[in-house]
């Protein structure tokens, strides 16, 4: 039986959370806030614009983190009849929320050049505050580029759906996006096959191009 509350859990809870919350709900308020600029009023009218996370949790997403290390945040409601061009207003809602995670990423990235070019003399406060920032901004650079990347596969109904979908006729997108109700059980799928063959292509995919990413912000996870 898994220990989720040992010692050793409960730290890299610690770790890994401040950096997740900040990146689910930041995400989540980037799609609502660019879709409200656009014209659709949905996501203020259901109080989804603000970065209390407790409007953004979803409860299976929440278990997940403690399942897997990762979750998700309820997606925030955009309705395109609200703009004036709803192609191009999914295209720049759709890609406000990896945006974010990038930006975010770059600033944690920050936090942790500055921690490494100062220096703090070995004591209470280094092994209590700085070493634990260090750790969190870490970790936080690493759960926005895979947020970010993983948001960015044009699978239904990941953000990179709306991305290509922008780029394809008419007619075909609409019969691309219809795998929307399919999208969690293509996603599924994608993982089920990766445990059983031993590749996975989403990790084959996605951490070669977070690893890189992470490089270039000059840090290594």
């Amino acid at each position: 039986m898994f220990d989720f509350f040992s010692p050793e859990a409960l730290q890299r809870y610690a770790i890994l959370a401040p950096g997740l919350l900040i990146a689910l709900v930041c995400h989540e308020v980037a799609h609502g806030y660019v879709a409200y600029l656009l014209g659709d009023p949905t996501a203020k009218s259901q109080g989804r614009l603000t970065l209390n996370p407790i409007k953004h949790l979803d409860p299976l997403g929440t278990l997940a983190f403690f399942l897997v290390h990762f979750g998700w945040a309820k997606p925030v409601p955009i309705n395109p009849n609200f703009f004036k061009n709803p192609r191009k207003g999914m295209l720049l809602t759709a890609i406000a929320g990896p945006g974010v995670n990038f930006l975010l990423a770059a600033i944690f990235a920050l936090v942790i050049h500055i921690l490494t070019f100062t220096h703090f003399e070995q004591s209470q406060f280094t092994d209590t505050v700085i070493v634990p920032l260090y750790l969190i901004s870490q970790a936080g650079v690493f759960v926005n580029l895979i947020l970010g990347v993983f948001n960015l596969l044009p699978i239904p109904p990941l953000d990179g759906s709306n991305v290509l979908a922008y780029f394809l006729p008419p007619n075909l997108a609409y019969k691309y996006m219809s795998l929307n109700r399919y999208g969690f059980i293509i996603l599924i799928g994608i993982i089920m096959v990766g445990q059983f063959s031993g590749y996975s292509l989403v990790g084959a995919v996605i951490f070669p191009l977070v690893r890189g990413a992470a490089s270039l912000l000059g840090v290594t996870i």
